[in-house]
């Protein structure tokens, strides 16, 4: 057989070949999608704790939480989480701290549980509103005494129940946002054009502070960027002027997650210039997005990972340890005074 012969043969042997090879490539990158799509190894884990030592699952009336009873009948403190979602380690831990310094305490889920919205997008208002309430009928709370603690989104939504909520006592937002921003879906960020504000009320989206742009580097670079054109949306400030609660805001100064320092500042401004609540600004250097809440073991999985979001481990360790007394103390003056 000629070499003209052969060549169109050996042609076609290759053909075969490079067709079986891009349909097997094919085949291994549908499988490493739909991996990716059921791990999401971008999205953080979702966790619903079980509750410690003597706490006790709520979830009737639609709500989600950890709820734990002082020894006897004390004032009520509603404990928010971040964009983590579901009831994380972090928030039923400070729950049971506030329980151990004397405080009934719920720990709610607000989003990312079962049957619940998967997404920060018209999260409704309404359900800190039932939270406050379930809080209230408590045999162990004292209805006329009532505080929420949030941090980084739950500091945002604390911001908003303390105006929302004149008859709260106290508020304690870490790393807390002085409007409202814009909501996001961590388990599916392409989704975010089709996203209006993370919270609603009545139904309705609450006016929102929009993203500009895209991060550079750090997160916190897009907030900045997005806070830069608050001008054009005043109605996305949130008007803690309207409520009587004392507020403690507690931040980073170097925080790469978003601007808690800056934003923190902002709500003690407005405050003072529209006759608001007295507003307490405790701002730490050499800390980032983990500057707020009980201080962590040393041993401890987490304490390793405290400067994940800006600062460092033993400043971030360091503001916890300054911090947190000095929430107990605002809550007792707020609470018991």
């Amino acid at each position: 057989m000629n070499d003209a012969t052969q060549a169109p043969r050996r042609r076609s042997r290759w053909r075969r070949r490079l067709g079986i090879g891009c349909l097997g490539l094919l085949v291994i990158g549908a499988i490493a999608a739909a991996a990716l799509w059921v791990t999401k190894p971008w999205a953080p884990v979702v966790e619903v704790v079980d509750p410690g030592p003597g706490g006790v699952r709520v979830s009737a009336d639609g709500l989600l939480g950890n709820y734990y009873a002082a020894d006897e009948k004390a004032p009520g403190v509603l404990v928010l989480g971040g964009s983590e979602g579901g009831l994380s380690t972090y928030a039923d831990l400070m729950a049971q701290a506030l329980r151990s310094a004397g405080y009934s305490t719920l720990a709610l889920s607000y989003f990312g549980g079962p049957d619940q919205p998967q997404a920060m997008d018209a999260l409704p208002l309404e359900t800190f509103d039932e939270a406050l309430e379930h809080l209230k009928s408590r045999p162990k709370v004292n209805p006329e005494r009532l505080a929420v603690i949030g941090a980084s989104k739950g500091g945002e939504a604390t911001v908003l129940l303390a105006a929302r909520h004149p008859e709260l006592k106290a508020a304690v937002g870490l790393v807390p946002s002085s409007v409202v921003w814009q909501g996001m879906d961590l388990q599916q960020p392409w989704r975010m054009n089709s996203i209006t504000s993370t919270w609603s009320d009545g139904g309705q989206p609450v006016p929102y502070l929009p993203y500009s742009g895209f991060p550079t580097g750090d997160l916190v670079t897009m907030y900045s960027a997005s806070l830069e054109h608050l001008g054009e949306h005043q109605d996305a400030i949130i008007p803690i002027e309207r409520g009587r609660a004392q507020v403690l805001l507690v931040c980073g100064e170097d925080d790469t997650m978003w601007p808690g320092c800056e934003m923190s500042r902002q709500v003690q401004r407005r405050a003072q210039e529209h006759g608001g609540p007295s507003v307490t600004v405790l701002a730490y250097r050499d800390a980032g997005h983990f500057a707020g809440g009980p201080p962590v073991p040393t041993d401890s999985e987490f304490s390793s990972r405290l400067a994940d979001m800006g600062g460092t481990v033993e400043g971030n360790a360091a503001a916890r340890a300054d911090g947190w007394p000095r929430i107990l103390q605002h809550l007792q003056r707020a609470l018991r005074g």
